[in-house]
């Protein structure tokens, strides 16, 4: 190889350690008030994929040196040796795309205000993926960005350079915060993680595809196969918000006319008339009661079907004529990961029916503190379902929502430091991450 291509090549890989060593843990530089911090799992799993991957990229990089300034480098032609190092530089790129994954998450943490509600917002989205008979919940860490939907990248689902992700990562839309609207979002983000860990999307779609072979001239079931990921998530959401649920839902999806009607076969997401039917549909399996077919009177107003051509409307009603047989099968469906139990019986709660949680409205009312300790789902659950029978304002709501959410980020850094201090205590030592 040429002396210039042999220097320039190492001198690229000495580069690379250069500005591997300015990855440096998140802990020496973000700066936030402590209850604007990610939960000490969360925390420790995203700098610990980090410490992984850097040493990784740092081995690699050392391994290349050696073989460069070795017999094998100095007999290599330069393409050759400039392909390993394309290859090489993949890698870090893959580490500081890894980095910026978690960057995103954690800085707007030393907003004011904000960091603090995105801690509160944590821990409703772990108390809203609770199923402890059945899964170990993974950490989850949210954060807000541009645009009007949310997104999840899901634990252990694949991250840049290949490694699994360790943590939950959910963007809500900043147009959300705050009122009960960003609990649906929220939750349904949640429902996907939640799908993933039960693996509820792979068991329905057998399901699903013997019903389209058995009525094949409909197209309705060919759709529910394709948006049933979706439909789990808004499930997982309406179960545990009620009608929070649908009205965060019927906020996000009032679009123009043209948008709410328009049906892509390539989508996964249901087109928004008909997602918020089965919102309600759901919700009237799960909690009966007039108040679905208020909301779904209320949307069909909003979106009358007149004036739509014959195409659409037979997709309509094909997906309306079906719809009950298809909500009866999400709901009875027994996948093996709830060792024989429905949907239904492991989601519905009772205290999640509508006269219930305006009881809980009420006891709010006479004793303001008992909010604080309701769990973060059911509080949600309950100022929604006060703002669908008109007893609580939008003014009030915020107010609400925001108080609770400073009180479950201020009471889970308490909690992590109490429970800091019991390990330190029976262990005799500090607790320490190298970073290296």
């Amino acid at each position: 190889m040429s002396s210039s291509a042999h220097r320039h090549l190492d001198n690229e890989a000495r580069a690379l350690l250069t500005r591997l060593e300015r990855v440096k843990p998140f802990v020496l530089y973000e700066t936030m008030v402590p209850a604007a911090n990610v939960s000490p799992a969360a925390q420790t799993a995203m700098e610990y994929s980090l410490v992984v991957g850097r040493r990784k990229v740092r081995r690699a990089v050392y391994r290349f040196r050696k073989w460069l300034n070795g017999k094998a480098g100095e007999r290599a032609n330069p393409a050759q040796a400039q392909r390993r190092f394309s290859l090489l530089r993949l890698r870090f790129n893959a580490v500081l795309m890894r980095f910026d994954i978690f960057a995103d998450a954690l800085s707007q943490r030393s907003e004011h205000t904000t960091g603090i509600w995105l801690s509160g917002l944590d821990v409703a989205a772990a108390d809203a993926l609770k199923l402890p008979s059945y899964y170990t919940n993974p950490p989850v860490v949210c954060y807000l960005d541009r645009g009007f939907g949310a997104a999840i990248r899901r634990a252990m689902t694949r991250l840049p350079g290949g490694a699994k992700n360790p943590v939950a990562v959910i963007r809500i839309p900043r147009e959300r915060m705050v009122g009960s609207g960003i609990a649906s979002s929220l939750i349904h983000e949640v429902g996907h993680q939640a799908a993933a860990l039960l693996d509820l999307v792979e068991s329905l779609r057998p399901v699903l595809r013997r019903r389209h072979k058995a009525e094949p001239d409909s197209e309705a079931w060919k759709m529910w196969e394709r948006w049933i990921s979706e439909i789990l998530a808004d499930f997982w959401s309406v179960s545990r918000l009620g009608a929070a649920s649908t009205m965060g839902l019927m906020g996000v999806l009032s679009l123009p006319r043209a948008f709410v009607f328009r049906i892509n076969p390539a989508d996964p997401h249901p087109f928004p008339w008909i997602r918020v039917k089965i919102s309600c549909a759901i919700g009237q399996v799960l909690y009966p009661h007039p108040q679905w077919l208020r909301l779904r009177n209320l949307w069909e107003a909003y979106y009358p079907r007149a004036g739509l051509d014959d195409k659409k409307r037979e997709i309509i009603e094909q997906l309306e004529y079906t719809m009950p047989e298809f909500i009866r099968l999400l709901l009875n469906h027994r996948p093996r990961s709830l060792r024989g139990a429905s949907l239904k019986k492991v989601m519905a709660e009772q205290h999640r029916r509508p006269a219930e949680l305006m009881q809980i409205y009420r006891d709010w009312q006479r004793l303001p503190k008992l909010a604080k300790q309701t769990a973060p789902t059911t509080a949600f659950a309950v100022i929604g379902q006060a703002r669908a029978f008109g007893v609580m304002s939008p003014e009030e709501e915020g107010r609400m929502v925001s108080m609770l959410l400073r009180h479950w980020a201020l009471a889970s850094t308490l909690r992590n430091n109490d429970q800091c201090r019991s390990r330190c205590a029976v262990s005799n030592q500090p607790h320490s991450l190298l970073f290296n």
